[in-house]
């Protein structure tokens, strides 16, 4: 039972530092349109859509055309990775390599 709770109260520890960790970056811009999930600002001649949740700190009321500053963080929230190709080329180079061996003795 004690390993148990340690268990989950490290990957708890763990888990938290690693949203801490996160590095924080910010846009400024005019406000182009607010919605409950999100807000578009414009930044130079791009806009910025930057998701936000009930836990988003917000000071005062935002509207169009308003300039505001975000914070926020990027976190990745899955990776795919290619296949590896240089381990099946390894193994069919090893199974050449092994026939040759065979068919030459």
């Amino acid at each position: 039972m004690k390993r148990t709770v340690g268990l989950i109260v490290t990957a708890l520890f763990l888990s938290a530092a690693a949203l801490v960790a996160a590095k924080d970056y910010q846009v400024t811009g005019p406000v182009v349109d607010v919605k409950d999930d999100a807000i578009i600002v414009k930044k130079g001649t791009e806009n910025w859509e930057i998701a936000r949740d009930k836990d988003t700190k917000t000071t005062g009321e935002i509207k169009k055309g308003d300039k505001v500053m975000i914070k926020y963080k990027m976190t990745a929230t899955s990776i795919d990775a290619p296949k590896a190709k240089t381990d099946a080329k390894a193994k069919t180079d090893d199974k050449m390599k092994s026939d040759i061996k065979t068919k030459t003795k």
